[in-house]
């Protein structure tokens, strides 16, 4: 089995407007001095002990948001990075955009609705170059394509 490297995961963003229920077909990926992507998926689980058992509970997973968090260098012509940048004074749907995530095999593709948050575009020490991050968390599970043709 091949190992990849992580640069080859795609991670593409998309201006959202209010009541669309799918993304158009121009997609911005967030690339250019982006050195790490943190995978900060939250998910809830319960805990049930049942009779039919020995009173060890079981765990379940009931909900998974997939989130992710860039971090680098600040770009502000980066047409990614600037559309994440203009999202940092809005709320609401204001937050929102498509974001799409291609496996680094390219075989598989999750596309959905997110929200982005924790928003730097510009941060950092006097001496080193400005910091670029955000954290985006899809909205709901997202829609899983398979590319791989088979």
């Amino acid at each position: 089995m091949a190992r990849n490297k992580n640069a080859l995961r795609g991670h593409f963003v998309q201006a959202y407007e209010p009541g669309q229920t799918e993304p158009g077909e121009e997609w911005l990926e967030l690339a250019k001095w982006i050195s790490t992507i943190g995978d900060d998926t939250q998910e809830e689980t319960e805990d049930t002990a049942f009779y039919d058992g020995d009173g060890t509970p079981e765990t379940d997973v009931v909900s998974v948001a997939g989130a992710y968090t860039p971090e680098g260098f600040y770009d502000p012509e980066d047409p990614a990075q600037a559309l994440i940048a203009s999202l940092k004074y809005k709320t609401g749907e204001g937050r929102k955009i498509w974001h799409k995530v291609v496996s680094a095999d390219g075989t598989k593709e999750w596309v959905g609705r997110a929200t982005v948050s924790s928003i730097v575009a510009g941060a950092g020490d006097a001496s080193a170059y400005e910091t670029f991050s955000c954290n985006i968390r899809f909205d709901s599970i997202p829609e899983e394509t398979d590319l791989s043709g088979e």
